[in-house]
Order: C-alpha cells, then structure tokens, then sequence
C-alpha cells in the first residue's frame, strides 16, 4: 500500500494536534478540509482581483467576471456538460434542490402528480419536496431500501407510474456509502415523462460524473464536499428546461 503521510502536508488544519496527537479527521461526508492550493486561491483573489461580476467594465471587474466564467466552464467540462451554460452557481445543493422544487415544483406540479424519492435521500432532498407536495397537493411516493441498504427497484414501474411528475435519486448516500441506480431509475422517470433531480453531493466527489451519460434532467453538488470553500455549489440542468 502506498504511503499517503505526506498529503497531509497539503492540509494545514491537520497540523493541529488534538489531545496531544495528530488530528485525525473523519467527517469528510460532511464537510472536507481545504488544501493549500484551495486556502491559497481565494486569498489571492481577494488580494489582486476583487470587484463584482457582471457588474463592472473597469480591469479588476473584468478580470473577476473572467475567473467567474472560467470557473463555470471548467465546472460544465469537470461533469461533461453539453455547454457552461447549463452551470448556475448556487450557495450549494440544499439551495440547488430548493431551486428546483420551488422554481419548478410550484408552477408544473398539482393534485393527481406524484413525487418519487428513494428511502435513502438526505433531508435536502425530501424537505423541499414535502413542503412543495403540501401546497400543491401532489403526492409523495418513495422507493423502499433492500436487506443490503441499497435502492429496492424491483417494483420500479409501480413507484414511478403515469401519475409520476418528478423523481429525486442520490446518487450515493452520505449515511450508507450506497449508490444510487441512476440510469434504471432515470430511465424509468423518462419513459412516464417525469423529470429526474439527482443529488450528486456525494456521487460527484467519489466517481468521474458525466451528466450526459446518467440522462438526468437535474443534478446538484456542493463545493465544500470537495475540498472548495463553504458557501458555492453547482446545479447542472438541461438548457431548454433552465
């Protein structure tokens, strides 16, 4: 087994010590310590190029809208997006969710809808919906777990039916460590013409993710999951829905 010591170096937090030892930090699955090159990045932002986005023709509002678009790109190019434009920078995927079920939720879905989520999801991924269920008066439907505590698709069509106009999926649980059964569940959603939510707070620091080829419609992921800052996440969806 290689000896991996030597990233710690990349981590300054871990060279706290915590009861006289080296901390040792095992909550990843909430939030990720910030490497150097991370700590060092947004310092040098605020230190050489600070000014608002979009809302300067002068060099230093320039140069930030630039790094703002670029880092919209290299996001699109990171999940294999079809163009930055199906990027839209939020404060994370609670607030990426939360955009969908109340931009979108509110105005599609009525009495007679049903919405589909797996047993598994983060709460982020079932609040909203329950919130927007409760005043649309669409029902809430959920795929049940199996013996091993993955996603139960084997009543798949029974779930997800005619009446279904969402369905929520995680793509990888933050309790379990399971993964979601993206494409089967995707699939499915598409052949009632529902839309598909992915939560990808946990896929998508895990595995490659190429959103084109899980056929989704939605999926969100925050950066703090992931060595970036608190505060920024990425909800990808497809350009004619956005």
């Amino acid at each position: 087994m290689s000896d991996l010591s030597h990233l710690r170096d990349d981590f300054p937090i871990l060279g706290r010590e915590m009861n006289g030892r080296p901390l040792v930090y095992l909550d990843s699955a909430a939030t990720t310590q910030k490497p150097l090159p991370v700590l060092e990045a947004m310092e040098n932002f605020y230190r050489r190029t600070n000014a608002n986005v979009h809302r300067g023709a002068y060099t230093l509002a320039q140069e930030a809208t630039d790094a703002f678009e670029s880092a919209r790109a290299a996001v699109a190019r990171f999940i294999n997006a079809a163009s930055p434009r199906e990027v839209v920078f939020t404060r994370g995927t609670t607030s990426a969710i939360n955009t969908i079920a109340f931009g979108w939720g509110l105005d599609h879905l009525r009495e007679g809808h049903r919405i589909v989520l797996s047993a598994m999801e983060h709460h982020a991924n079932v609040v909203p919906w329950q919130m927007v269920a409760r005043r649309t008066g669409a029902e809430l439907a959920y795929l049940p777990l199996t013996d091993d505590f993955r996603v139960d698709t084997g009543d798949l069509e029974s779930v997800i039916d005619e009446r279904t106009a969402v369905v929520g999926i995680s793509g990888m649980s933050n309790v379990l460590g399971s993964f979601g059964p993206l494409r089967e569940v995707v699939d499915a959603a598409r052949a009632v013409g529902a839309l598909s939510v992915v939560d990808g707070a946990q896929l998508v620091p895990h595995l490659s993710t190429d959103v084109r080829a899980i056929g989704a419609d939605f999926l969100a992921f925050s950066a703090h999951k992931m060595l970036g800052p608190t505060g920024i996440g990425a909800l990808w969806g497809r350009y004619e829905l956005l």
